[in-house]
Parts: structure tokens; C-alpha cells; sequence
């Protein structure tokens, strides 16, 4: 469809449209890497179990492993043959009104069928006296039942974290295969925009929003990559553009509002844009635009891809920075070799009222706090979205429904961790 050619479409509705285009893409190359070296890496590999987890009857507890019928009736005495700890081989066999002292993590010894907790037992020289009684398989855990030899347990495409550190660490792998990661192309518009490093005059402002990208673009996998600010000219941001589409994706913010001199929706649409939308529902960040340029020989970006996608995202910086967490994070994700997520809301109870005025759903700058299972939030102090300030001291967004133009105290609200 044209630039501008309808108006704002719901949250929802944009959403799903990010969600399906990203559902077609992947990640195209691969690299190995150390282990050490992998958190926050998508993996690219199957990771299977090298042997039955765990590999013998383990103890579950410290304690007496035992022969569940001698415990029939208590207080029942066994005498102790002896000890095994964790890690320690034993030929050790528990017969009739025996007992063996053992550690957690230790293998359970033949003849024992349970492991009674010490906290039930008296121990009185070389007799234990039990006082509990106990089932068979209580407190063992049988051979391959967490993981059978073979069974997969790490999948391609699942963003590595410190259990899955944990699942490789396991299976022997010091290195890992990872996907690449993306390259992000970040191009800022405007001509008030100014090198972070230079003094700004009166009327000019730094460019924090390449930053902000960056750093949003790093925590979801992929690899930025900063061009210079584009000003508000059309040949010159036609350039930028163009080098932009050279990576994977391209985020570009500012200049796609409706102002004399907002060039973008324009120089893309001479490129041959495909818009899938250019207008969201939502406060902030309203003026969101979401599209792609066909690639070929016989266009004007050439890539191995037959689609390059890009996102204008609004120039106010708290605009730019939900945004990007609501519609360009999944599209990085799925480039970066990710497997799809949805978007997941939490919820809180409200600390203090809300007003607003209904027919956008909004994401507002707020604080989620409390303790344990009473957690509460509460929006940050703000004056729009061009307060990066407020966005700095929030953890969260609180979500309002289009229908909603007061929300009491006390309420159940749904929210967004940043």
C-alpha cells in the first residue's frame, strides 16, 4: 500500500503483521564460539544428553539410604555398614535391617529401595534408630529420569541463557554453535540533531536515539551498526538510506510524520517500499512505520534476500525506544535465529489513579515495585515522549486500553517489562 494512504491501525493489528513477516525470516549464517562466550547467543545446534541424567540411582537427600520394609513399623533400628558421598564409588549392598549413611548426589546403593531424611533418624553408635516411615522411591531419583541417553534438550533457535550454560556444561561441549548475529543499520533524521560529544545550540539536540537503538538492538541479538545523522535533504538521505539497506535490517527514526520536511516515507517510497503499515494506534509512538523493499538486480538494493525490511520509528526518544520493543525487537530476534515469541503482558495493582483520554492504547513510563506476591506499579513522572529522564527511572510500561480514560487506585492493570 502507499505511504499514508490509511490511517492508524490497532495495536493488535500491527503486531500480528510484525509477528507473521517475522515467522518467514531466520538467520543465514553460523559461527562457533566458547562457551563462556555464548550468553545471550541463539544457538544453532541440537544438544542431546551423551548419557542417561542422571546416570545412576541419585540421592535426593542427606540421610540413611534404606529398605523401605524394614520401615514398617518405627522406631525401627538398622544397623550402618557404612557411607558413600557424592562422587565416591562403592560396592556397598543394603540387606535386611541394614542402612548406608549418604550425601545428596551420591548413587543410591543396591538392596536400598528409599533414603529416610537424617532429620527422622537418631544415630547411637553403629545403630541409626528411624522414626519415620517411608515409601520406596522416596527420595531417589531413578537412572535417565530427568533426560534419557540420547533425548534432545537444547533446540536451535533458543536464546541462550545460564540454564542452558548449564544443559551444554553437562553434555561435555566447550564450544557451541551459534547463529551470527544480525547487522542493524540505525539511521537518525533530522537537522537538529547533533554528534553526542559536539555542544549543542539552542535549537539543536544530541543524538541519544542511535544510542538508545544501539543498545536495545546489542540486547536482542543483534549487531548495530550507527551511520551518520541524515539531514532533512532528499539526496543525501536517499545515501543513507541506501547504506543502511546494506544490513539486514534498517531502523531509522525521526522524519516520518506528517511536517514539511519528515522525507522519509517519501525516499522510500521512491525506492519502491512495500508500507505494511504507517500509522499505529498507540501513544506513544503513533507515527510507526513498517515496511519492505524488494531486492534484485533490477532494483535499487541488491542482498541475497529477496525482502529488506526497515522501520521509521518516531524521532521523540521514549517514542523510539517502545516502539522498538514492541515491533522491531521480534523482527531482530527472528533474523538473529530466534524462535518466535508473543508478546507476554504481566500484571500489577495501580498505586495511584490514572487518567487519560481514550482511543489509544498507551505505554506509559512506569515503576513496577512491591514484595513477593503484591507487586504494584505506578507511572513514572513524565512530561511526554521526548522525556528520556522518566524512561531512565521506569522498569516498565504500564498499558491502557483504548476504552479506558480513568483507572482507579487498586486496580489490576496490565504491563510490559522494559
Amino acid at each position: 500500500m502507499a505511504a499514508n494512504s490509511t490511517g492508524p491501525i490497532s495495536f493488535e493489528e500491527a503486531r500480528h503483521i510484525v509477528e507473521e513477516h517475522a515467522s518467514h525470516l531466520g538467520a543465514n549464517d553460523t559461527e562457533e564460539v566458547d562457551l563462556l562466550d555464548s550468553p545471550g547467543r541463539v544457538i544453532a545446534e541440537s544438544i542431546a544428553a551423551d548419557r542417561p541424567f542422571p546416570p545412576f540411582l541419585r540421592a535426593a537427600r542427606d540421610g540413611y539410604a534404606v529398605r523401605a520394609a524394614d520401615l514398617a513399623q518405627v522406631p525401627a533400628k538398622l544397623r550402618v555398614i557404612g557411607e558413600i558421598k557424592a562422587g565416591a564409588d562403592s560396592d556397598l549392598q543394603v540387606g535386611p535391617g541394614q542402612a548406608v549413611s549418604i550425601m545428596t548426589g551420591a548413587a543410591a546403593p543396591p538392596g536400598a529401595d528409599a533414603v529416610v531424611m537424617v532429620e527422622y533418624t537418631t544415630l547411637r553408635g553403629q545403630e541409626v534408630e528411624v522414626h519415620q516411615t517411608i515409601e520406596p522411591g522416596v527420595n531417589i531419583v531413578p537412572i535417565g529420569s530427568e533426560a534419557a541417553l540420547g533425548e534432545q534438550l537444547l533446540d536451535p533457535g533458543m536464546r541462550i541463557d545460564p540454564a542452558a550454560i548449564a544443559v551444554a556444561a553437562s553434555t561435555g561441549k566447550s564450544r557451541l554453535r551459534v547463529f551470527k548475529k544480525p547487522r542493524v543499520g540505525i539511521l537518525a533524521t533530522g537537522d537538529e540533531i547533533v554528534f553526542i560529544a559536539a555542544r549543542p545550540r539552542r535549537y539543536q539536540i544530541r543524538n541519544s536515539n542511535s544510542y538508545s537503538l544501539a543498545a536495545q538492538i546489542s540486547a536482542a541479538g543483534g549487531q548495530p551498526e550507527l551511520l551518520p545523522v541524515a539531514p532533512d535533504e532528499t539526496n543525501r538521505l536517499r545515501e543513507l538510506i541506501l547504506q543502511g539497506l546494506q544490513s539486514d535490517l534498517l531502523l531509522l527514526s525521526g522524519g516520518v510524520s506528517l511536517g514539511k520536511y519528515d522525507l522519509v516515507e517519501q525516499v522510500l517510497s521512491e525506492l519502491g517500499a512495500q508500507f505494511l503499515f504507517t500509522s499505529v494506534a498507540i501513544q506513544p509512538g503513533k507515527p510507526t512505520v513498517f515496511g519492505n523493499i524488494k531486492c534484485g538486480a533490477d532494483t535499487a538494493v541488491q542482498s541475497g534476500h529477496e525482502h529488506k525490511y526497515f522501520f521509521g520509528l518516531p524521532g521523540n526518544p521514549v517514542s523510539t525506544m517502545v516502539t522498538f520493543d514492541l515491533f522491531a525487537k521480534p523482527i531482530i530476534e527472528a533474523l538473529a535465529g530466534m524462535q518466535p515469541r508473543k508478546l507476554v503482558f504481566l500484571r500489577a495493582q495501580l498505586k495511584t489513579e490514572i487518567k487519560v483520554k481514550p482511543g489509544l492504547r498507551r505505554f506509559l513510563p512506569a515503576v513496577l515495585s512491591g514484595e513477593f506476591d503484591t507487586p504494584e506499579v505506578e507511572l513514572a513522572r513524565w512530561q511526554g515522549s521526548g522525556d528520556i529522564a522518566a524512561t531512565a527511572r521506569a522498569n516498565c510500561y504500564a498499558v491502557i486500553t483504548p476504552d479506558r480514560d480513568m483507572i482507579q487506585a487498586g486496580e489490576w492493570i496490565p504491563l510490559v517489562m522494559r
